[in-house]
């Protein structure tokens, strides 16, 4: 019975997990208008599947470190109940702060739950030197260095897009812009009255009507280009981040011997492309147009530096933060092209804050529970 639920928990886990991650790697296709929500949901489901599948075949490191080898005892990790406490706590964790709209990191979740039940179960016995060497370090730095690369490659692929020659279109803005005329009378319903619509012409970068890029590369055009870019960089972020979670996710199951373990990679995959597709929306809102305002180009630079770290941090075992790497990528080129939101960006941080002692207390109290029935 144990095993069951267990098992369940961790497909819960997986759920939540891809609720909150999935879209995080074409959240710039959406917010640059160069896909639409459905489009980018499909794109950021097929590529995110196809890393946990790939994840069969590599990121053994990442499998052991996440079973809870070396954080607390050995008889610990092969308890039902300790994996159970920590599927529990840091799936609850992911899926509220997905319901309420926050990007925030499984791993922390992961690593949150994995003290907080080993607290209760053994007290002074887990190896915080561990957890700050292998989890807090490479999590803590995940969000300055994303900042840094994010930025670094914008200004870089700008200065390479400038040195082709390759300009911004400009165009003319005619439309029908509606006034409001402000009433004397503060608690009339007549306080705001609406007037007739008066047409308007701006001239503007086409940022305010369609962000495109000019001319033609190798014969090809240049916004043909970036936009194919654009699309397999978000496919190598989505790619990168399945990789580098699905391994964290499975490694709960191996103390399950009822089956060999690529099918608890395939569960997971499943679960992960479902909790997407279901409950995507707020989180795509919040990475596509509250934190900051992209264009194609930066959307392909954010994507380039998350997918990169990812990838690279995947290949050593390294539990860095996909959410942390792709927030930070986004920030910090919003910050050079002066359109971050810093208020939207001090939440996503707290939240962030708050999700590893969350986790630690649903897991704690879960397992209080469960070790006594």
């Amino acid at each position: 019975m144990i095993a069951l639920l267990l098992f369940l928990a961790t497909c819960f886990l997986a759920y939540s997990n891809g609720a909150n991650d999935n879209f995080k790697g074409v959240a710039s296709l959406y917010g640059s208008a160069t896909a639409s929500y459905r489009s980018a949901l499909a794109w950021a489901t097929t590529t995110t599947a196809l890393g946990s599948i790939t994840a069969i075949f590599v990121a053994h490191a990442l499998l052991k470190k996440f079973s809870g080898k070396g954080l607390v005892p050995d008889s610990l990790v092969g308890s039902e109940h300790f994996l159970l406490a920590v599927a529990i706590g840091a799936s609850l964790t992911v899926i509220i702060a997905t319901l309420t709209g926050f990007p925030v990191s499984t791993t922390h979740g992961l690593a949150g739950a994995l003290v907080g039940a080993g607290l209760v179960a053994v007290v002074s016995r887990v190896d915080f030197a561990a957890l700050q060497k292998s989890f807090l370090v490479p999590l803590l730095l995940s969000p300055a260095l994303a900042i840094a690369t994010g930025a670094a490659v914008y200004l870089l692929l700008r200065f390479c897009r400038t040195a082709l020659g390759v300009r911004k279109e400009w165009c003319l803005c005619l439309g029908a812009e509606e006034r409001v005329l402000a009433m004397p009378q503060p608690g009339s319903a007549l306080a705001r009255q609406p007037v007739s619509p008066e047409h308007s012409i701006m001239i503007a970068e086409a940022s305010r009507c369609a962000d495109r890029y000019a001319g033609s590369f190798v014969g090809i055009g240049t916004q043909r280009i970036m936009d194919v870019a654009h699309f397999l960089s978000a496919g190598v972020v989505c790619f990168a981040r399945s990789l580098n979670d699905t391994p964290k996710i499975v490694a709960l199951l191996l103390l399950l011997k009822i089956a060999d373990i690529r099918w608890g990679f395939l569960a997971v995959a499943a679960m992960m492309a479902l909790g997407g597709l279901i409950h995507s929306r707020r989180i795509a809102e919040t990475l596509s147009h509250k934190l900051t305002k992209i264009n194609h180009g930066q959307g392909l630079s954010a994507n380039l530096s998350t997918g990169a770290l990812v990838i690279l941090a995947s290949a050593y075992g390294l539990p860095v933060s996909t959410t942390h790497m792709a927030v930070g990528s986004l920030f910090g080129i919003g910050l050079i092209s002066g359109q971050a939101n810093v208020k939207v960006m001090l939440g996503i941080v707290l939240s962030w804050v708050i999700t590893l002692p969350c986790a630690a207390l649903l897991a704690a109290l879960t397992y209080w529970i469960v070790a006594r029935t």
